[in-house]
């Protein structure tokens, strides 16, 4: 429990920078244009009421609208114009941060630290190979 605090701490919005919830909602969305909330409690595990507070407070932001639909199968998300600028200038920023934080590595290290985080990932993998984390593969959530 320390590790995720200490990897997550300083992680709620500010500076117009999106917290790790709302990056990760906004990462989802940009990906899969027209979801759901209902969609978005699938994918990542986590109670539909959850969501709603997370969607609500982004759409409040103007990063998300949700667009006419059948209120029963719930309404089409999508980023709106600064939906997305927040969320590229989010992942730009956390890159640089990334980049400051492994500046003066050597290659060893860098090698070294990819090799613990996969272990470290794979000792912490509890889903089968069949399901995916829906920020795999993705830089920007």
């Amino acid at each position: 429990m320390n590790l995720v605090r200490f990897l997550t701490a300083g992680e709620r919005a500010h500076d117009g920078a999106l917290s790790l919830a709302q990056h990760s909602l906004l990462g989802y969305v940009d990906r899969h244009p027209g979801c759901r909330a209902t969609d978005v409690s699938d994918a990542f595990g986590v109670n539909r009421s959850t969501v709603s507070r997370q969607l609500r407070s982004c759409i409040e932001a103007g990063w998300v609208a949700a667009e006419p639909g059948p209120t029963r199968l719930g309404h089409p998300l999508n980023l709106t114009d600064r939906g997305r600028t927040v969320l590229s200038d989010t992942v730009a920023r956390r890159h640089d941060e990334v980049r400051a934080g492994l500046a003066g590595w050597g290659q060893d290290e860098l090698d070294r630290f990819v090799h613990l985080l996969r272990r470290f990932r794979h000792g912490v993998d509890t889903t089968s190979a069949a399901t995916t984390d829906p920020n795999d593969g993705d830089a920007r959530a």
